[in-house]
């Protein structure tokens, strides 16, 4: 765990009230959810909003705390405890909220942001679609623009909270322009009935978070339900882009959580677990995995709690989308191999549903997968990467002249 001397006494009173909160959580919840007799856990966000605790980051007026992304850090960590479907419900309020709060009219966040803060609205984004995937602007959902509103055509999938959300963040094409940064616009969509729900996926894990399928059936969507009114039309590109940031953020701050009970469960079995007349912690095949889980474990927090400052402090946008990017791959990568790591140290009954390390296993997995793939993260970092690198020519020390033939320009042959 982060050094308490590393955090202000805001950040330790967070982390204590989720701490509590945490425990608040019915463990028949969790259980329930992962049998799939619990399809969407309501009183989850109520309590949540009830103590306050959602939507951290945004103002005061609309019921926030203005707080900043280390904060939020911090609270996400905590609540990744309890696993991926009830992390991720608790980080929609701070993903779709992100979009209202930078790109919302006024009467937007009075009537979406702040009932969402409360835990008297529930959210879903609905982005995912067949055909694209990670593909964002190959989405073929569309509106069609007839006088003060928009007929909505289409349907989305994997859409985590879709069971019991009220509203629904939805980008679609409102125009055939050739640019298709300038052919999408993100609209809030309230549940009705021509918005079709269905809760049709065999999930390997992250259960009983209403992940389903959404079909739009000409659903009319008033102009002022476009995700910033009338200027937001044909800019949902530039909400896709900010939601990078939070999307990203919360997956990184959860996986840090989902590999901290991971490594605590194993680490406390190992000290209990007896073998050849000692316990199992003695065996070096067994420590070491707990010290590589510990360096992982250190080594990713420092790094999103690096990412989250970076982002309060206002960094270059490039350097952003490098950072949350990494965060998002190294975390989610992280709590993979120490919940692998878990599993190992406990052998056999780690396989077993008498611990929770095998439905971590299942839950975990997903999360190298969703809010973009980890392959999609390194194509950003690289590219990122060498934009910054090449920008600015060699500073400091020219490391490559200290060769001993590195005068030799005609052996430096680039094609």
């Amino acid at each position: 765990m982060i050094s308490d001397r590393l955090l202000s006494e805001e950040q330790l009173k967070i982390r204590d009230e989720m701490k509590g909160f945490v425990k608040w959580v019915p463990r028949e919840l969790i259980v329930d959810m992962d049998a799939d007799r619990v399809r969407y856990p309501a009183e989850f966000l109520g309590e949540a909003g009830r103590r306050g605790l959602l939507g951290l980051r945004f103002p005061k007026k609309y019921g926030g705390r203005g707080l900043g992304w280390k904060e939020e850090v911090v609270a996400l960590e905590e609540v990744g405890v309890l696993g991926t479907s009830l992390a991720c419900l608790y980080s929609l309020v701070s993903i779709v909220g992100e979009a209202i709060d930078k790109f919302g009219t006024d009467e937007q966040k009075e009537r979406y942001l702040k009932p969402m803060i409360e835990g008297k609205l529930k959210a879903a984004e609905a982005l995912t679609e067949p055909r694209g995937g990670s593909d964002f602007f190959g989405a073929a959902c569309k509106a069609t623009r007839e006088g003060d509103y928009f007929v909505l055509r289409g349907y989305k999938r994997f859409i985590v909270g879709a069971e019991g959300a009220d509203f629904f963040l939805v980008y679609a094409k409102t125009s055939d322009s050739s640019d298709p940064k300038k052919s999408i616009t993100a609209f809030l969509v309230d549940r009705c009935e021509n918005v079709e729900v269905k809760y049709l996926y065999g999930l390997m894990g992250t259960r009983g978070g209403g992940t389903g399928r959404i079909y739009f059936n000409d659903v009319k969507v008033p102009i002022e339900n476009v995700l910033g009114g009338e200027k937001g039309v044909n800019k949902g590109a530039e909400v896709f882009y900010q939601m990078m940031i939070p999307e990203r953020m919360t997956s990184a701050a959860g996986a840090l959580g989902m590999a901290r009970a991971a490594l605590e469960v194993a680490a406390r079995y190992s000290d209990k677990r007896k073998a050849f007349g000692q316990k199992i912690r003695n065996f070096q095949a067994v420590s070491f995995k707990i010290a590589d889980s510990i360096m992982e474990l250190d080594a990713a927090r420092a790094l999103v709690y690096r990412t989250a400052c970076a982002i309060d402090e206002g960094d270059d946008p490039g350097r952003l989308r490098r950072l949350v990017s990494e965060s998002k791959a190294f975390a989610t990568e992280m709590a993979w191999r120490v919940v692998n790591n878990a599993m190992q140290v406990m052998g056999g009954i780690g396989y077993t549903n008498v611990y929770p390390i095998e439905r971590m296993l299942r839950d975990i997995r997903l999360i190298m997968i969703w809010t973009g793939t980890n392959e999609i993260m390194r194509l950003i970092i690289q590219h990122e990467f060498y934009k910054e690198l090449l920008s600015k020519g060699v500073e400091g020390r020219d490391v490559e002249s200290d060769a001993p033939e590195a005068h030799m320009v005609d052996e430096k042959v680039y094609e």
